[in-house]
This record gives C-alpha cells, structure tokens and sequence, in this order.
C-alpha cells in the first residue's frame, strides 16, 4: 500500500465507536448527534493539567447547579500542540439556537459561565471552534455511548476542490471493504459546515483502551487488504491521490474533571466520571 492509500485507510483502521452523545434530552442520551459543536482552547506553556482543570471545573459546577440538560464531553492532547477539545451535541442548529437562548435568558447561569470564562481566559493562547454535520452515507454501524470509552482518535481530512466524486468513490470502496473483511467495523463521519476549510471531513475514532489502536495495526489492516483485493488497493490509491489535498492525525484523552456528561454514564462508571 502506498502513501496515498494510507491517507484514507489510517482513517479506518480498528474502526470504533465515533460518534459523540452529549443529548439535550434524557431520552437522547446515547443517541448519535446531528450536529457536533466543538471548541478548541490552546493553553499557555505550563498552564495545562491540573491548572486547566481548575479553571473548567467552573464550568461543570455551574452546569450542575443549573441542570443544565446540554452536556458535554471534554478531552486533552496526547499529541500536537496542548490543547483541550470539548464536544457538544444537537439534534439541529435550531436546538443549539434554543440552548443558547434559555442560558441567556437564565441570569445566575449566564453569570456564572461569564465568571468562569474572565477566570479560564488567563489560562489560554487561543480558541477557536467548528461546526460539523452528521454523514450517515460515509458512515457505518455508528455507536454513540461512549461512557466506557477513554481515548479519541482525532482525523481531519480536506479534499480538493472539484473532486468530491473520488472521495465519494473512495470512501465507498472502504466502507464495503470493511463491511466484507471486517464485521464489527463501525464509524461515523462528520461534514465541516462552519469554521474550517471547505471539503473538511472529521473522523472520531474512540477507544476503551490503546491496545486496540495496537490490534489495528497488526490485524485489522491485513483483513482490510485481503477484502479489498490487489487491484482495489490500485485504484483506491488513485482516487485518494486525486482526491486528498492533507490528512492530520491526532490523539487524545478523556478528561473527567472537564467533562459534563450524564448521569447515566456517571453511574456506568463513577470511579471515572466522578473520581
């Protein structure tokens, strides 16, 4: 396999559960999310772990004594840049709408969430955000409760303007690979519609522990090669190199102490979610 193909099949190796569940509703728990908002926070040099923890904590306190319905799911670096990523998830743009509107409208949370931005501020290079849609099509078998997860594998890949038609193409060759030499294959695949470059797809791949990262690369990648087939693996090699303009890769952990999940998972797990 060569370096083009590895581009979209590093996408898919040991494929897990990707998808983030931080419901609105009680009911929508583990459901897998339509809209996903995600904001990045760089941390100054040295202002990392338990500091940052701190400073979010703030954020989880206020949420709790407001039961807040949104909730969220926070994880730190383990490569890149030190950075902390924290995942939301709608059912719509108009429920994120609705959500932003009743904490405006709630003058002790509003204060609150203000007070531990001015305090979590001091500790941050930078933030930005992006907004991502749900891609049922590029996706397979998603699984959402990701209670008893711990690791996320984090990929961003942009396509060159023009050739959507070979990723499509290529994404579908994977996928029914896949399905063929790999049963319990499952992922979810998120479109950029605000905040990123045009033609981003995000790929979320979570792990129980990183070991399975391990079985992946020394199982999981020859299954998909024998699915797939010598000339398969040709002409994916084409469409990725037609179609890929970058891919990066990054990795992260859970972060408990930044994190405000429900209560179904608290009680999954609270040695973890409520150490």
């Amino acid at each position: 396999m060569n370096k083009a193909s590895r581009i979209l099949f590093g996408l898919f190796l040991v494929l897990a559960c990707c998808c983030i569940s931080a419901a609105q509703e009680k009911s929508q728990a583990n459901s897998i999310p339509k809209v996903l908002q995600i904001t990045r926070e760089y941390t100054k040099p040295g202002r990392a772990g338990i500091v940052h923890d701190a400073a979010e904590s703030a954020f989880v306190q206020a949420s709790a004594r407001a039961k807040w319905p949104t909730h969220y799911l926070a994880m730190t670096s383990l490569s890149g840049k030190q950075r902390a990523l924290f995942l939301t998830s709608y059912a719509s743009l108009e429920a994120w709408e609705k959500d932003t509107a009743a904490a405006q409208k709630n003058p002790s949370f509003s204060a609150a969430l203000e007070a531990a931005s001015v305090a979590d501020g001091a500790e941050l290079e930078s933030v930005d955000s992006g907004v991502f849609v749900f891609n049922e099509e590029m996706s397979l078998r998603p699984v959402a409760d990701l209670s008893q997860m711990r690791f996320m594998e984090v990929s961003v890949y942009h396509v060159r303007p023009g050739h959507e038609r070979e990723w499509n193409e290529a994404v579908k060759m994977v996928k029914a690979a896949y399905e063929k030499g790999v049963p319990g294959s499952h992922w979810g695949v998120f479109n950029q519609v605000y905040g990123g470059e045009g033609g981003s797809y995000l790929v979320l791949t979570s792990r129980k522990t990183l070991a399975e990262v391990d079985h992946g690369f020394q199982v999981e990648d020859k299954q998909f090669e024998a699915a797939i087939g010598a000339d398969g693996m040709k002409k994916l090699d084409e469409l990725i190199a037609a179609s890929v303009e970058s891919s990066l890769h990054q990795l992260f952990a859970f972060n408990p102490h930044m994190s405000y999940v429900q209560e179904e998972w608290i009680k999954a797990d609270p040695d973890f979610w409520k150490p």
